[in-house]
Formats: structure tokens, C-alpha cells, sequence
């Protein structure tokens, strides 16, 4: 519990420290908002889709710049459509839902991994100890912060049933394998997903960027990512996409290895959090999320 309270924690900390890329439609997806904001743009459609083709399946990545940084995908198989991670907030899920109509195919599932999103009353799949994790009070706290914080920005939570997939177990949807992996142990008890044999979906997509404590803030987290991407890089995949981050590669992949090496060397070797900050920013020089580091090391020296 104390693990989900610190994410919870976490996730409503970036929430409330990110701006969204245009606070107009953040709040409010009329005409008449945007007007009056002096936008340049119609606030019916926000965020950006980016499409990769793998041959027997395409990749639709949402990038909703939302509070959150969130991103949505659409697999979208030779007949069918999967959808994973749907959007929190209405503006963004007037955009996603425009688009999936767009299509042409038919939704055969909606998967919920990490996040709740704009699934209404359809059936979602969801990693196996997901659902009482979603009914838990971290997260329907979680929730409710984002319900008071956002009002009426933000959709319903989904009302419809769930269905747990094993870990270490591989379901087809639309035509497509999709390989439920167990992800970090710090993390919410989601998958890691292997889609086909190219791309991977993990919580936080990989980058050549400093970490934060929300992704790891103990010593034993710092193992557990170690340990969870290594898992993924011997996938051999060639797309690793979170629902935080814009997609990477497994030289992104690589890099953050040896970056949370680093962070554990340094970890045993320096005597306390400021010089544990200054030593990982000068090991990195003009590495980007400078400005979490020292937040990253009170985190790794105040755990117990």
C-alpha cells in the first residue's frame, strides 16, 4: 500500500507542476472558449497522432498534451481495433474518439493498464490485480483529486466490467499477439506489453533524460527498473511507447540501463543527497529534467 500511496502521490504532484500545451482547451473545447483565449486554433481537435506500420498491424500513438503528458494508442489490426490508455480529459477524448471513428474498423477490445480513461461502459481488459487496484482508495483517491482539481475537463470513470489477463501470458486481438509481462515491482502492479514482436507498451516510455521519484525512489526501485528494462531490450522490440513520453528505441532503452547504474553507484558512494544531485548532473552534463534531480535524490536518501 505505502508503494501505490507514494504513485498516487506521485501522479498528482505532475499533474499539478505541468501546464497543458493550451490551457483553453483544457477546461473547456468550444469555439467560443477558444475565441476568447485568442487561440489560433479550433480546440475541437488537440494533442497529435503519429502512425507506424509494422506490416501486420499499425501503431496509432496519441500524444494528448494534456496536465499529464499523457498518451492513448489504437492497434489497429487487418479488421479490427484495440484501443489502450484512452484519454482522461474530454477535449482529448473528443480528438482520440474522432479519430478512431475515422478508421473505418470496428473496436474488437479496450485495454486498461495503467490508466482509466473515456471507455464508458465497455468491457476493458486489464492486467491481472488491476481491478481491485482501480477500486482501491489510492487510486479512486487519485481520482477524485484530479475530479476536484479539473471539474467537468475530465470524463466519467468507465462504468463497465473488467477481465484480467495472466502475467507471462499471450492473448491475439484483432489478429495481433499481445504478451502481458509483469512490470516493475515499484510500480502499480500493470504490464509490461509486448505487441506482435516490434513495439512494447510500458508505463513510462524510455528517454535520454534524468529520472524523477516518481519512477523510481528507493534504492530497491532503482533495481526494479533495472531489472524491468532489461526484460524488455531482450525483446528484441523496435518501438518502446509508454503513456508518459514520447516513443523511444532500445538504444533509449540502453542508455536509461546504464543511467540508473550510474544513479546506483553514485547512490553508494556519496554521503548525502546534495552531493548525490550534484555528482549525477555533472556525470550527465545538460542532460534534460535537471530540475527534478534534487527532489530524484531527497527521494533516494529519505527512503528507508
Amino acid at each position: 500500500m505505502k508503494k501505490l500511496a507514494l504513485l498516487a502521490t506521485g501522479a498528482v504532484t505532475l499533474c499539478s507542476a505541468a501546464l497543458a500545451q493550451n490551457d483553453c482547451c483544457a477546461t473547456d473545447a468550444s469555439e467560443k472558449c477558444c475565441k476568447a483565449e485568442k487561440t489560433t486554433e479550433c480546440c475541437a481537435t488537440v494533442g497529435s497522432f503519429d502512425v507506424q506500420d509494422f506490416g501486420t498491424f499499425k501503431l496509432h500513438t496519441y500524444l494528448s498534451g494534456d496536465q499529464m503528458g499523457d498518451a492513448s494508442f489504437i492497434v489497429e489490426g487487418k479488421d479490427s481495433l484495440v484501443t489502450m490508455e484512452q484519454p482522461l480529459f474530454k477535449a482529448n477524448a473528443a480528438t482520440y474518439d474522432k479519430y478512431l471513428s475515422s478508421l473505418g474498423k470496428p473496436v474488437a477490445h479496450r485495454i486498461s493498464d495503467f490508466h482509466l480513461g473515456n471507455t464508458g461502459a465497455e468491457t476493458l481488459l486489464v492486467p491481472a490485480g488491476m481491478t481491485e487496484v482501480f477500486k482501491g482508495p489510492e487510486y479512486t483517491g487519485m481520482m477524485s483529486h484530479f475530479a476536484d482539481q479539473y471539474g467537468d475537463a475530465i470524463v466519467a470513470l468507465p462504468t463497465g466490467k473488467t477481465e484480467e489477463v495472466a502475467f507471462d501470458s499471450t492473448v491475439t486481438l484483432a489478429g495481433i499477439p499481445f504478451t502481458f509481462l509483469k512490470g516493475a515491482s515499484n510500480d502499480f502492479p500493470g504490464a509490461d506489453i509486448v505487441i506482435g514482436k516490434d513495439v512494447v507498451y510500458m508505463h513510462f516510455a524510455p528517454a535520454k533524460a534524468h529520472t524523477n521519484a516518481l519512477y523510481a525512489s528507493t534504492a530497491e526501485g532503482v533495481d526494479a527498473r533495472i531489472a524491468e528494462l532489461e526484460t524488455l531490450l531482450a525483446t528484441g522490440a523496435k518501438l518502446y511507447v509508454g503513456s508518459h513520453g514520447n516513443p523511444g528505441t532500445a538504444d533509449d532503452v540502453r542508455f536509461l540501463i546504464d543511467y540508473l547504474k550510474k544513479v546506483k553507484e553514485l547512490r553508494a558512494s556519496q554521503p548525502d543527497a546534495d552531493s548525490f544531485a550534484s555528482a549525477l548532473i555533472t556525470a550527465y552534463p545538460g542532460l534534460p529534467g535537471e530540475n527534478g534531480v534534487a527532489d530524484f535524490a531527497k527521494a533516494l536518501y529519505s527512503a528507508k
